[in-house]
């Protein structure tokens, strides 16, 4: 690719490496894929870093700008739409953000072990969270969703309770993760990855809490109350 140094949207490529880390979860992937140091070398912009490796910087950003969840379209209220909303929104979400955040965490523990705040434990933690929400949504896609889309029958209620059940797993690790990093708090001193990390768990947090609203509170009664039947 050309590199690409003057474009369009001045602005947004001339923020650093470090911010975007922070500010847009996910981004370390992309960065990491592309080999640009954010954290070390975090205070280049995205403009240079795009000359340096000769990449065009605005389909940089467009790859990063599809990162941005902040706007969340509404989710649908007929169930077929709300179940497609849930699979591309959230299950689709969880398998892109649990990965980088173990990447992240593994490197934190490692290089801030002597850290008196480094959240010891964080990537056993997000290690039994990944497991159990993989299982979980495959559960959903192969039994549970197929069930609703059809329509649900008298027995749906048993797996829709199982789903309930292990939503309040969930609640329970979110809770951990909450302690273990004092509510996503870095510390002063915590490096680009640190903080990286903390922006991206919490909006792993924030997600997964809608996700689990979303069917507790929208999807499942339906089908527990009779209603599309």
């Amino acid at each position: 690719m050309t590199a690409t140094v003057t474009t369009t949207d001045p602005t947004r490529t001339a923020q650093t490496l470090a911010t975007l880390a922070v500010e847009l979860p996910g981004a370390t992937a992309v960065f990491r894929r592309l080999k640009f140091d954010f954290c070390c070398g975090g205070q280049q912009t995205l403009a240079a870093a795009c000359a340096d490796k000769g990449l065009d910087a605005q389909a940089v950003l467009a790859e990063l700008d599809a990162l941005d969840r902040s706007v969340t379209p509404d989710a649908p209220h007929e169930p077929a739409a709300l179940i497609d909303h849930l699979l591309t929104r959230y299950h689709e979400v969880h398998r892109q953000q649990l990965p980088e955040l173990l990447r992240m965490a593994r490197r934190v523990e490692a290089v801030h072990r002597e850290h008196p705040q480094v959240p010891a434990g964080l990537a056993a933690l997000l290690e039994g969270i990944e497991a159990e929400m993989l299982e979980h949504m495959a559960k959903e896609e192969q039994i549970l969703f197929p069930l609703l889309r059809a329509g649900g029958h008298p027995g749906v209620v048993h797996p829709i309770a199982a789903m309930r059940h292990e939503h309040d797993a969930h609640g329970e690790r979110l809770r951990a993760l909450l302690a273990l990093t004092a509510d996503f708090t870095p510390p002063g001193d915590a490096c680009t990855t640190w903080r990286a990390l903390y922006a991206a768990g919490q909006q792993f947090v924030d997600d997964l809490m809608q996700h689990i609203h979303l069917e507790n509170h929208l999807l499942f009664p339906r089908f527990e109350a009779g209603a599309g039947r």
